[in-house]
């Protein structure tokens, strides 16, 4: 299995923007807890987003990154559960041809990806995994149509 370490998708010839064009359901954590993710161990913490996506996925985001990567959809007031969008903030992605593991920033958690899967890069450092299928229809290459 590959394992990634010291990535930097901005030098890497292959990665490209994308954008997320996905609605999400959003809990925020009452208590510390985690859930696994098809990509592995998400640890939260109290106030951390715990978020449903459209493809039925489960993930968390600390919350000073949720706030700065979701914005409410009405009736949904800012910072209560209910349904969010993701701001169009751009984020590296390259597809990996091979399973890997590569670590996730917030709270050291190691996440896997098989053959086909898509390494996201949301800032230096600040990784995530999405599935093929659910990448396909949930992220937008930038400057496609």
């Amino acid at each position: 299995m590959l394992e990634l370490k010291n990535i930097d998708l901005a030098s890497d010839p292959l990665a490209r923007q994308f954008v997320k064009t996905e609605e999400v359901g959003v809990v925020f954590a009452q208590e510390e807890g985690s859930l696994i993710s098809l990509e592995g161990p998400n640890r939260y913490r109290v106030g951390d987003a715990v978020i449903t996506g459209s493809t039925g996925d489960r993930w968390s985001v600390s919350r000073d990154r949720f706030e700065a990567k979701y914005e409410p959809v009405s009736p949904t007031m800012a910072g209560q559960d209910g349904r969010y969008r993701g701001r169009p903030v751009p984020v590296l992605a390259k597809q990996i041809a091979e399973p890997f593991t590569a670590a996730r920033s917030a709270g050291g958690d190691m996440l896997r990806g098989e053959a086909g899967d898509w390494l996201l890069q949301y800032a230096p450092g600040d990784f995530g995994v999405a599935g093929n299928g659910r990448f396909m229809q949930v992220y937008r290459r930038i400057g496609d149509a």
